[in-house]
Order: C-alpha cells, then sequence, then structure tokens
C-alpha cells in the first residue's frame, strides 16, 4: 500500500513526545515517513529531538527559523512529504498500534479521500477521562456547527491539500479551517474505533475557551467568507454544541 507521511509539529512537549513517537514506530503498518517540524525558538530541546531522530531513518526532523506556529508548521511538513497520504499527530497525543493499518484499509475498501477516528481523551497522566465517537459521515453543512474531528486522528490524500486548502494562520481551530475546506470537495469518513489518545492539558491553546471565541468568528467570517451576522449566529451554534459535549 502506498506511503503515509506523519506530520508531528513540535513545540515545549518533550515530557511525551517520546510516547507519542513510539506510537508511530510500533504501527502494524510500517511504510510511513516521519516529518517533526521544531517550533520553537527556545532551541533547548532541539538535540534531544535530534537524538530521537538517530532511532530510525524515516525520521526526518526541520528546524523552523522562527516561531509558525502548529498550522504553518504542518503546511511546510507536507510541502516536503513524499507519501501518497498524510496524517497528523500532536507531539502529545498517541495511536493504537493498529491505527494506520485499519484506518488505511477502510479508505482503500470504501474509495475515500479523507477519514478520521474515533478516540479517547487523556489527562496529563494518561488516564482516560472520555471518548469521542467519530460519526459515519460529515458533510460541510454539519460540519459548519460541530467539528466533531480529531486532527490526531485524520488521515486524507495529499491531493486534497493545495495553494488554496491547507491550515491557516490561527492559534486555534486551524484544523476546523481545513476540514471545512475540504469538506466541500469530498465527504469526511469517520470510523468508530477508539485508534488515538487525544490528550487535554490545561494550559493547552486548545484548552482556551476564549482563544476559541476569537478564532471561531475567524474562521466563519475571513475563511468561510460569511457576513458578521452569519457567523456570530454559526459561532453561538458551535459553542453550545461545543458545550453540550463537554
Amino acid at each position: 500500500m502506498n506511503m503515509v507521511s506523519i506530520i508531528m509539529p513540535y513545540y515545549k512537549k518533550k515530557i511525551f513526545f517520546l510516547l507519542s513517537l513510539e506510537s508511530v514506530l510500533n504501527q502494524t503498518f510500517q511504510n510511513f515517513e516521519i516529518i517533526i517540524i521544531y517550533d520553537d525558538s527556545d532551541l533547548f530541546d532541539l538535540d534531544y529531538i535530534l537524538e530521537k531522530q538517530k532511532i530510525d531513518k524515516r525520521i526526518t526532523v526541520i528546524k523552523n527559523n522562527k516561531n509558525l506556529g502548529a498550522g504553518f508548521s504542518r503546511n511546510k511538513g507536507i510541502s516536503i512529504s513524499n507519501g501518497k497520504y498524510i496524517a497528523f499527530l500532536d507531539c502529545d497525543d498517541c495511536w493504537h498500534p493498529e491505527k494506520l493499518e485499519k484506518q488505511l484499509n477502510f479508505m482503500k475498501d470504501n474509495k475515500i479521500s479523507f477519514s478520521f477516528t474515533s478516540y479517547d481523551v487523556i489527562n496529563s497522566k494518561g488516564e482516560i477521562i472520555k471518548n469521542k465517537k467519530a460519526p459515519k459521515k460529515i458533510t460541510f453543512k454539519n460540519l459548519l456547527i460541530d467539528c466533531n474531528i480529531g486532527l490526531s486522528t485524520v488521515i486524507l490524500e495529499k491531493r486534497l491539500i493545495n495553494d488554496n486548502c491547507q491550515f491557516p494562520n490561527l492559534k486555534t481551530k486551524e484544523d476546523f479551517v481545513l476540514w471545512l475546506k475540504i469538506s466541500k470537495k469530498t465527504d469526511l469518513y469517520g470510523i468508530d474505533v477508539p485508534l488515538a489518545k487525544w490528550r487535554k492539558l490545561n494550559n493547552s491553546l486548545s484548552s482556551n475557551f476564549f482563544q476559541k471565541l476569537i478564532d471561531g468568528f475567524r474562521v466563519y467570517n475571513k475563511y468561510m467568507k460569511l457576513s458578521s451576522i452569519k457567523s456570530f449566529y454559526l459561532l453561538i451554534i458551535l459553542s453550545i454544541n461545543f458545550i453540550k459535549k463537554a
């Protein structure tokens, strides 16, 4: 089967990084490359990351000259990738050993170009605190008001990414923009099997509700080019759906 390029932006996640990396190296499907983008202007962890590059010849480390943010770092990784498929893994999350194999087989069998899975939410100690269920299919209309896609669960065909369809410059919800743009091209399909673990940290950007509101409005108004009134309306619906699931 075709190769998968796994994109891992790194920013101050040393305590969890090795667990994430090992969850990739221990996959039952082994035709992959790992592209780590070091996005920390503080170079304190760089030697540690470069040392881990020696573990496997399939690992490439790219250092940003300045902090670009997770979205732009992923774009950079995608631009140098060689795989037909792109998978994303944040450096504090991890995968089930059969994630790539099961997900790629699902995509091949159903002839689809974008898939995601259910996932477990874990705390800093690795304890499961809840489960997020993947719906069978998401359309653009569904996605506008409720995002049920965990970034570290996604595999997509690289051909879906181009200059007009990539991660934007947002602190949070940069993945939401990309999923929305892709969902205009194709439906997004979920596998209701928890094949990843997403780590919820209280100090992470993804836990900052106020920042999410700001970025959520920009998703609709700037990137989806909707009016301010409609953007506020959709943001309220999205927020209500988020609170219901919290």
